[in-house]
């Protein structure tokens, strides 16, 4: 109905899940936040669990800059499960025994949504670098109408960590009456400069590659491999912490002795390239560049109408942040703490000891877990 039509496609997941994999294709324009429109496009999800009788068991997981849907099992003839594999699952802290969890690969992305490397319907042309800029509050606008085809009437939790709580966040001002509970982890108010910064360094790696050719690399057969890679090594440095790349590196040689030339002569040289070159292979340069865009963009308290939003939802907040992510440190997490209790919010707020820097909110913790089972099971 309403020019929506749901192609869905289901594949088992053996004794882990059953897991669904789906197409919603939207005939109905898209607004987006910048002017442009979007005539139609298609959302790829995952879901796992079961919806209630009650339709109000449902759970929206946001991803970050390079997740997608696939958030939890396995795909067929993969090695690894989804990216937050330990958080999701059957007796997990998000339980899907009890909840029916719901992930989308995100306008814009590149693992089957509608983005830079699909058909634009209109000119019957790959879109490349033409694809209009896309921010939080449209990935949110979008995720909307999938909620409406699903016929969800609220989230009980929408859930996210790093610009995937940004999501969640910008849910509870956009439909404070559709979200129960936000749980935002790892994120911030807005970026710092020094971010902005860092972004901008890994877009300036993938445009000055030569085989960028202005975005549309796709029409002549090409992929700017060397920028895309370098703009994942940057990016994989602010992951992680100091402490965790000491641990696990250090100053390890990958060979006996210094071979006094410029190969690949320390583990961590070794691992980094490691990361850029697999990361071509599975994401595409333009999405890249839309991603770190919306994290620039994001500034929701500074949009003249962040007073009404905020102070219409009743949403229930659980903020965490960890010790050594220096990327998004505890202080950021604290500021929208600080402004949700400015605001008399109902919030909840966990800073976790931990050593894995950024990529923390990604790896199992038992006190980080025990605060998102205990926020989850008495909400």
């Amino acid at each position: 109905e309403d020019g929506i039509r749901d192609v869905e496609r289901s594949r088992g997941l053996g004794d882990v899940y059953k897991r669904q994999e789906q197409k919603l294709s939207i005939d109905t324009s898209l607004n987006l936040k910048s002017g442009k429109v979007i005539s139609s496009y298609d959302l790829i999800y995952q879901t796992y669990g079961q919806l209630n009788n009650n339709r109000d068991n449902a759970v929206l997981i946001c991803h970050a800059l390079s997740g997608n849907h696939h958030v939890a099992g396995y795909h067929e003839g993969d090695d690894k499960p989804g990216w937050w594999d330990n958080m999701i699952g059957s007796g997990k802290p998000i339980d899907t025994d009890n909840l029916f969890v719901v992930c989308v690969n995100n306008l814009g992305g590149c693992h089957g949504s509608t983005g830079p490397t699909s058909i634009n319907k209109d000119t019957q042309n790959t879109y490349g670098f033409d694809f209009p800029i896309v921010t939080v509050e449209d990935w949110v606008n979008s995720q909307k109408v999938l909620m409406d085809s699903l016929n969800i009437k609220k989230w009980q939790f929408v859930v996210g960590g790093s610009l995937g709580g940004m999501q969640a966040f910008q849910w509870a001002l956009d439909y404070p009456e559709y979200i129960d509970n936000a749980i935002i982890i790892a994120a911030a108010p807005k970026l710092t400069a020094q971010n902005i910064a860092f972004n901008e360094v890994a877009r300036q790696a993938i445009m000055s590659d030569p085989d960028w050719c202005s975005g549309n690399y796709l029409k002549e057969n090409k992929v700017p491999k060397r920028g895309l890679a370098l703009a994942r090594m940057l990016g994989h440095i602010t992951y992680l912490s100091d402490k965790s790349m000491a641990q696990k590196f250090g100053r390890d040689l990958k060979q006996e002795k210094i071979g006094f030339n410029f190969d690949v002569e320390l583990q961590i040289e070794s691992y980094l390239r490691y990361q850029g070159e697999k990361f071509v292979n599975t994401f595409d340069a333009n999405t890249y560049l839309l991603m770190t865009k919306a994290l620039d963009y994001y500034d929701p308290i500074n949009d003249t109408k962040f007073i009404d939003k905020i102070s219409s939802t009743m949403t229930k907040f659980l903020l965490v942040s960890f010790t050594s992510d220096w990327r998004f440190p505890p202080v950021r997490s604290e500021e929208i703490v600080k402004t949700l209790i400015s605001y008399n919010k109902n919030v909840s707020y966990a800073c976790v000891k931990s050593d894995g820097g950024h990529d923390a909110f990604l790896m199992k913790n038992d006190n980080y877990f025990d605060v998102m089972r205990n926020f989850i099971e008495n909400n």
